[in-house]
């Protein structure tokens, strides 16, 4: 008899049509795309909330428990990505299959690693470039503020990011939240160049963590101020010389002179 009519479940056919429903999930913006975005999102915050509680949970004997089944969904993820991806070169060269591998690492083995489920942060950013996000902004009518907000989560993710790693690294052993936010405290201090001081990192690590905290922070900080005073523009390329950006009102290419053809939010 035919493997494959033993397990259809490996049948070409099926592989594709499962490869084409992940990348509808990823990339669809359908209402049943929209809905497992939705999902999924939800179980990322989820997965950062377990994150921030850990100190609370980590002595009782549900931790382990919510651990391995949080390493077995992002095993899972990745395999799924995997399926779904053009190629394995394709797959391997994504920045999130990297960080969740090392995420997958510190939660199979948490006593051995420390808990980087900070990195899931990273999902933020990318729930904030995704169609879901996007469908959002436009059925409250915020889409002309798409800008601002992207840069708010670019913000927040990178101060997540950053609290999440001075936590694990130099204050994980403190009992209870206080460690958290000692970290979360110092990485705003530092950000805003405030430097209190009564907070300080030790050693060249702890050193070098705050230059870059500093470099990257007020960067940041200052295109989200650029994204709220700077007049609202349209994302439209214009077809003839691929300018992006438009004034709302514009019927001609500022830079080459054709006509455009935006449409608005009635269209």
């Amino acid at each position: 008899m035919d493997t494959t009519e033993q397990r259809p479940w490996l049948a070409p056919a099926n592989l594709r049509t499962l490869k084409v429903a992940i990348r509808r999930i990823e990339h669809g913006r359908d209402p049943w795309a929209l809905r497992w975005q939705a999902l999924l999102a939800i179980i990322d915050l989820s997965i950062l909330a377990f994150f921030i509680l850990g100190p609370y949970l980590r002595t009782g004997p549900t931790y382990l428990i919510i651990d391995y089944t949080i390493a077995a969904w992002i095993g899972g993820e990745l395999v799924a990505r995997a399926v779904a991806a053009p190629s394995v070169r394709t797959f391997i060269k994504r920045p999130m299959t990297w960080v969740d591998l090392v995420i997958l690492a510190t939660l199979l083995f948490p006593d051995l690693l420390f808990n980087f489920a900070f990195l899931r942060a990273m999902r933020i950013w990318a729930i904030g470039s995704s169609p879901l996000f996007c469908e959002i902004l436009r059925r409250f009518g915020w889409t002309h503020v798409h800008d601002v907000f992207r840069a708010c989560l670019n913000f927040l993710v990178f101060l997540f990011m950053v609290t999440g790693f001075i936590y694990t690294t130099f204050f994980y052993g403190r009992d209870g939240g206080a460690g958290f936010v000692d970290a979360l405290y110092f990485t705003v201090a530092t950000i805003t160049t405030t430097g209190f001081g009564d907070i300080t990192l030790p050693g060249a690590l702890g050193k070098l963590t705050s230059v870059v905290t500093m470099i990257v922070g007020i960067s940041l900080f200052v295109r989200l101020a650029q994204a709220i005073v700077r007049p609202y523009k349209v994302n439209f390329p214009c077809p003839e010389c691929g300018l992006q950006r438009h004034d709302v009102d514009a019927v001609h290419c500022k830079a080459c002179g054709h006509l455009l053809n935006i449409p608005d939010e009635g269209d």
